[in-house]
């Protein structure tokens, strides 16, 4: 049978009914998706939790066993000297009274929950809520922001973990706690908090703390006092009432506002407390017993503890730390015996000191005052509430000149009267001005005015963002702060670092007492030394350190820290007073020599030291008319003298420094020429690529017209010269023959007497001034054996005594011989010493070495300068200083050739040998291939003697 046929319609109908089943059938592939979303975040839970939970087990199976005797005793940490070995003496646990639960009263516990766990009682050593809040902390704020550790979290961490925030420690704490709730009752483990707690110093316990700020049992504080202990331990030495009784105050407050907000007080009870002085029930000084065995090293101790408390993450001093410091028991000896030695002209002056090591910044030790005992005792070494006055000029005002504007140590300045931009005069300590000086004279000298403009010079923000680089705050910077007054003040520690950066080649430390901390297992380490950072420029360093040498330099007239040298050894260092203003010295009862501060800070390449002194209160000053202003110098001097090697390293200089000779008083700069004065001839050093190179003119002398015309008319044995000179000078003439002064006069015209046959006689006659010399103009006469007398001109042609080119200062006219056919030692009469012909009347001929240079040269090139910074003149350090002058006492007698005896440097003591400095003149023979050629003094005058000696 066949099949009935299907309609359109039908089929029409049928292929609708199909896409709606297909459409029902593709529905449910959204919700697939989600579900498949869902169930892999599920999965990645599970997994996470897994992994998790392996890995805490995997932690919690390595955390230690819980020892009941490290629970309830606090481990005393290990201190270290430098050297890593030498135990330092000082915290101890012995210094604990214990106290039971029953005998904690209700308000005291209170207290430290509301302040450190507020429920306690309802966690099981964890506190999840409390958990949830710093997790959201610190994913907003970094891991390790908030911490959420109970108390008994905390007694596990302190008896038995190291204090890193690390996963590993907090699971091993969290399953510690865990099991410390399920042995212990939390009665027992509040007790253990109670008696474990470290409070400060060596003080462990509420107990202790009780008895050792108010003075009697926990059971008679009041709620003040129970609420200024219970916020203790979380900054120990922070919150010390005694130490920091403002900070002490405000977390007391806040422990009091805790526990209204957790309803254990009521809000008059809150503000009652509050309103009392921390102050008042304290323990009165004089009461108060001291708790550190040994005060050696107390002071230098209690700094270590200030910078554990600065250091991020949680440590503290009970979990049997070993901390490595940088203290130098032998240095801290030497200072001890320092500030109780019998410098001291009273018993009622202070002082306080700080040495740091200069090139790592680690705080050797450290003089908190003349007696650092007690438990109410004042670090004069941190104190920052003293004026440091001019040591703060290297700092502030020429470090930063030199740093930024390539300044050098000749750089000009003038010391004149000057005001400051509010009209207010400035004033020099001795009420004087010097005028025109160099960066160097103005700092060593400490001149006030000068330091004034170069700040302004400077400008504020370059020389405070300067000051910042060697971890100093100084606040506000303004024109006064150029002399030490600047909004923010320094403490010893502070300047003791900065300094030592001039010594480091400009690198900077911050001091620091700890180098690493070692913890309970004694594997984990963490190095908390500072890093190095390139303070300035190893140039600038060096320039500063170059004029802070001649402030200690006794041979330097002005220098202010003479007191402080040390024979040996190699030291850069600033002077520094403070003063009163007006209404000061008006209520005190005080003269304008009275100063409440000196200082001195000063360093070589091993130590920086900085020392303060002056009296507690500002009533009672330093007399600076007397020695008392010397007592900061002398402290320096006997500290360091006690602690530097004899190897100590010498300042170095860098190949960025280079040293010219300059004309003092140029602006810009100018290099000395051969013609400036030696007064005003300085050697200082530059930035290399700064440093000048145009010579100054100001002093150079056109040089003398010669003589002219010279004529020789010989008649029988006599010969008359005749010369003309054309120059508008008004000059003498100086006659020679033969290299032998005749005379000088004012004359064109000369007759000489005794001529002998056969004997050539060369006449020289040269113009001169008071300090100049021409060149000479010559002539050569000889009287033949047949009597006809042989006249050989040489008119115009000079000597040629010029000095060496190279070495004006010397200026040698060895080589200068009056004509070619004249053996080298006929030079100029003027060598001839005045005492050979005292009725010729020999003026100043016989000392042209220094006004007759060949060109002008750089200073520096010259035969010998003295000292940096110090006059340059030519004639120091030679064999003798007749310059000019040469054979004094012998000269060469009857035979006039003395050769040069104004070779540059005046100390010939021969004459001819074209040297000088001999030591002994023409030894043995004088005339040493002399001019004397088989003529008149053949056998005479030189011989055997010479020059005897060195003419001096």
């Amino acid at each position: 049978m066949s099949e009935k046929p299907i309609s359109r319609e039908q089929r029409r109908k049928a292929i609708e009914q199909q896409k709606k089943t297909t459409n029902k059938k593709k529905k449910p592939s959204g919700p697939s998706w989600i579900k498949r979303i869902f169930t892999a975040l599920v999965l990645i839970g599970v997994i996470g939790f897994i992994f998790g939970a392996g890995l805490f087990a995997y932690y919690a199976s390595s955390a230690p066993e819980i020892d009941e005797e490290l629970l309830r005793d606090p481990i005393s940490p290990t201190f270290l000297a430098a050297d890593g070995e030498t135990e330092i003496p000082y915290i101890t646990a012995e210094n604990r009274t214990y106290v039971n639960y029953e005998d904690i009263p209700q308000e005291m516990e209170e207290a430290i929950l509301a302040t450190e766990d507020n429920r306690f009682y309802k966690h099981s050593g964890i506190d999840v809520i409390r958990l949830g809040g710093a997790v959201v902390a610190n994913i907003t704020g970094g891991f390790g922001s908030q911490g959420a550790s109970t108390i008994t979290q905390q007694v596990i961490k302190n008896s038995f973990l190291s204090n890193d925030k690390t996963l590993k420690r907090k699971a091993q704490e969290a399953y510690l706690a865990y099991q410390l709730e399920r042995k212990y009752e939390k009665e027992e483990i509040f007790e253990m908090y109670f008696n474990k707690i470290l409070m400060s110093g060596n003080i462990y316990g509420f107990g202790t703390a009780s008895e050792h700020f108010y003075g009697k049992p926990l059971d008679e504080l009041e709620l003040h006092e129970m609420a200024t202990l219970a916020g203790m331990p979380q900054s120990p030495n922070g919150y010390n009432p005694f130490k920091n009784p403002d900070r002490a105050e405000t977390r007391r407050n806040v422990v009091l506002s805790l526990m209204e907000q957790h309803g254990k007080i009521t809000t008059a009870q809150k503000e009652e407390a509050q309103a009392i002085p921390i102050e008042d029930s304290l323990l009165k000084e004089e009461d108060r017993q001291q708790t550190v065995a040994t005060g050696e090293y107390t002071a230098f101790m209690e700094m270590v503890e200030d910078e554990l408390e600065a250091l991020d993450g949680d440590i503290s001093l009970d979990a049997g730390l070993t901390i490595f410091t940088t203290l130098d028991p032998s240095v801290q000896k030497a200072v001890n015996e320092a500030m109780s030695s019998d410098l001291f002209f009273d018993e009622d002056v202070q002082s306080a000191m700080t040495i740091v090591d200069t090139k790592t910044g680690g705080i050797r030790a450290i003089g908190a005052g003349r007696d650092y005992s007690g438990d109410v005792r004042r670090n004069y070494a941190i104190s920052k509430d003293r004026v440091i006055g001019s040591t703060i000029k290297p700092l502030l005002d020429y470090g930063p000149a030199i740093e930024n504007m390539n300044w050098s140590t000749g750089q000009t300045l003038v010391d004149e009267p000057y005001k400051y931009d509010s009209g207010q005069e400035i004033r020099n300590v001795d009420g004087e001005f010097l005028g025109t000086m160099t960066v160097r004279e103005a700092l060593y000298r400490s001149r006030n005015i000068p330091a004034v403009k170069t700040l302004k010079e400077v400008g504020f923000e370059e020389a405070s963002d300067f000051t910042k680089k060697l971890g100093l705050d100084f606040g506000g910077v303004y024109e006064s702060a150029a002399l030490g007054s600047p909004e923010k003040n320094i403490s010893t520690v502070e300047m003791a670092g900065a300094f030592a950066a001039f010594g480091n080649k400009g690198e900077f430390t911050e001091p620091h007492t700890i180098t690493k901390i070692v913890f309970r297992d004694g594997t984990t380490e963490q190095v908390v030394k500072p890093e190095p950072v390139k303070a300035m420029k190893d140039s600038t360093a060096y320039m500063i350190t170059d004029i802070l040498r001649d402030v200690v330099d006794t041979s330097i007239i002005g220098a202010t820290g003479k007191e402080a040298a040390i024979s040996g050894l190699d030291l850069a260092g600033k002077t520094g007073t403070s003063n009163y203003n007006a209404d000061e010295l008006r209520d005190y009862n005080l003269d304008s020599s009275s100063a409440p501060d000196v200082w001195f800070a000063g360093y070589t390449t091993d130590y920086s030291v900085s020392v303060w002194s002056g009296y507690p209160s500002r009533k009672y000053a330093i007399d600076t008319a007397s020695e008392e202003r010397l007592l900061a110098q002398r402290l320096f001097k006997r500290v360091m003298s006690e602690v530097s090697s004899p190897e100590t390293e010498r300042f170095e200089q860098p190949d960025s420094v280079v040293e010219k000779t300059i004309e003092k008083g140029t602006s810009p700069l100018k290099l000395a020429s051969a013609y400036t004065p030696y007064n005003l001839r300085k050697t200082e050093l530059f930035v290399r690529g700064a440093e000048p190179s145009q010579i100054s003119e100001k002093f150079v002398q056109e040089d003398l017209d010669a003589p002219s015309g010279l004529r020789a008319n010989v008649e029988g044995q006599s010969v008359t010269l005749t010369w003309s000179y054309g120059g508008d000078a008004d000059v003498a003439f100086v006659v020679a023959v033969n290299g032998t002064t005749l005379t000088t006069t004012g004359d064109t015209g000369y007759t000489y007497n005794g001529l002998e046959a056969g004997i050539p006689y060369t006449f020289t006659v040269t113009a001169v001034t008071d300090d100049q010399r021409s060149d000479p103009a010559s002539i050569t006469v000889e009287i033949a054996n047949s009597e006809e007398p042989v006249e050989e001109p040489v008119e115009e042609e000079p000597v040629e005594e010029e000095p060496a080119e190279e070495e004006p200062a010397e200026e040698q006219p060895a080589e200068e011989q009056p004509a070619e056919e004249e053996p080298a030692e006929e030079q100029p009469a003027e060598e001839e010493p005045a005492e050979e012909e005292p009725a010729e009347e020999e003026p100043a001929e016989e000392e042209p070495a220094e006004e007759e240079p060949a060109e002008e040269e750089p200073a520096e090139e010259e035969g010998t300068a003295s000292r940096r910074g110090q006059t340059v003149n030519p004639a120091q350090g030679q064999d003798n200083a007749n310059q000019g002058n040469g054979n004094q006492g012998n000269g060469n007698q009857g035979n006039g050739n003395q050769g040069n005896d104004d070779q540059g440097n005046g100390n010939q003591g021969n004459g001819d040998q074209g040297n000088a400095d001999q030591g002994n003149g023409n030894q043995g023979n004088g005339n040493q291939g002399n001019g004397n050629q088989g003529n008149g003094n053949q056998g005479n005058g030189n011989q055997g003697n010479g020059n005897q000696g060195n003419g001096n």
